[in-house]
């Protein structure tokens, strides 16, 4: 019996083939126009990217597509032409005007940071206060955190001018600034410690410090902040007696003293889970965000004796290969920071506290030019070369790589705020 083919039987059907060709032809505009609804032409507004190697996750966020994370602590400087935003700035501290005070060479100006598997773009300053309008940032620490903050002011000057509105204390260790175009409000505390302490005097070789407490003078004002910066570290090098409740925990470098000798590296770390601690319990409800950033320890470059010619005298950066690993002190003091910062993190998010670390440890290290050195005094070479002179091997020349610091401190902001500044 002969199988029944029904096309082959009526004449007038239309083949299978002709019928998938039609059917394709009538799904096609409606592809088109489903694509164009998901996936928009771009627009000719432009758009903030901050640009990662092509194997980083992204996410879109409005017309950008900001990447999820860039390793800003491990890479090279490489030579830039552009050179610093800026050269002259009023509110850089005497020490650190390095081409005021007659240095020479300017090569450690022509350097720029490059990630290994990222791009760090380039500081802008515009961005920066649209991104911070109406705000209070707050950067609290000892003078590598007042150097980091004159830095940014100088950077931001360039764009929009600011008005000192406040000035308190030895050699101004409390300020205030405010830029009146974006309301923007950007103060300095003097904490070396974070902690209360008592400083060392001409009476007392050592410092105090009483770790269970924070230091009021920038507590006292947590309420007013959306943005704080710790910067601190080279005080704990310093001979100090430690305090945690009403005993004596010991002291470091103390000779005279009954007390047992501690290493500062934990001292360091209980200084800041303290911190974070009184910040995230001072919260109580508030529904705001609160933005805490620590700027890892910034490593010294002195070679010999400080007040020694030459005691800081490169003129250009290392290479990583060159110094692919830290000094023993150095990664410690970071390691220490970060692992307080990665605890605090957790802690925080019922609080609507956002803790995060700015390491600059490595690329710092490999800037051994970028300090004042002899030029912390105006023209030191003038009666010609002393074998004594005074070195500042520990603060940076600004403009100088500092700049870099707040380069990444942006881009870390903007990733946290999850918003595009046009």
């Amino acid at each position: 019996m002969d199988t029944i083919n029904p096309l082959k039987d009526q004449p007038h059907s239309i083949p299978l083939r002709k019928l998938l060709l039609w059917a394709l032809y009538a799904l096609l505009p409606i592809i088109t126009f489903y694509h164009l609804l998901a996936f928009p032409f771009p627009q000719s507004k432009q758009s903030l990217v901050i640009t990662t190697s092509s194997s980083t996750p992204s996410k879109e966020i409005g017309n950008a597509s900001v990447e999820i994370s860039c390793d800003y602590s491990n890479g090279n400087w490489i030579q830039d032409k552009l050179g610093p935003l800026y050269t002259k700035c009023n509110t850089i501290k005497e020490g650190q005007n390095c081409i005021t005070h007659g240095r020479l060479d300017n090569d450690y100006l022509y350097w720029r940071w490059k990630p290994n598997n990222c791009q760090l773009p380039r500081f802008d300053p515009k961005k920066f206060l649209q991104l911070f309008k109406n705000k209070n940032l707050a950067f609290v620490g000892d003078s590598l955190a007042r150097n980091q903050l004159e830095s940014l002011l100088c950077m931001l000057s360039t764009f929009s001018p600011h008005d000192l509105v406040f000035s308190h204390g030895e050699e101004n260790k409390f300020r205030k600034w405010h830029f009146p175009s974006h309301n923007v409000n950007i103060s300095i505390y003097w904490s070396p410690f974070l902690v209360k302490g008592v400083e060392k005097s001409d009476k007392t070789y050592y410092n105090t410090l009483y770790l269970d407490s924070v230091d009021d003078k920038w507590a006292n004002d947590l309420g007013q902040m959306d943005l704080v910066v710790f910067s601190i570290g080279h005080w704990y090098l310093h001979s100090a007696v430690y305090i945690y409740g009403d005993k004596v925990l010991g002291c470091h470098s103390c000779p005279g003293l009954n007390y047992t000798e501690v290493g500062f590296y934990d001292v360091y770390g209980k200084a800041f889970e303290t911190t974070f601690k009184t910040i995230i319990d001072r919260r109580g409800s508030g529904k705001y965000t609160l933005d805490v950033i620590v700027t890892t320890f910034s490593p010294a470059h002195f070679e010999g004796e400080w007040d020694k010619y030459g005691a800081c005298s490169k003129t250009k950066p290392y290479d990583a290969k060159e110094k692919e690993k830290l000094e023993w002190m150095d990664a410690e003091m970071r390691e220490t920071s970060i692992k307080q910062v990665s605890i605090a993190k957790k802690e925080g998010r019922e609080k609507y506290v956002r803790f995060e670390a700015v390491d600059v440890t490595k690329l710092a290290y490999l800037r051994p030019d970028g300090h004042p050195g002899p030029y912390m005094h105006p023209f030191p070479f003038a009666n010609g070369i002393q074998e004594r002179v005074q070195n500042d091997c520990v603060h940076w020349c600004l403009p100088g790589p500092i700049d870099t610091w707040n380069e990444i401190l942006m881009q870390v902001m903007i990733k946290k705020m999850d918003m595009i500044v046009v």
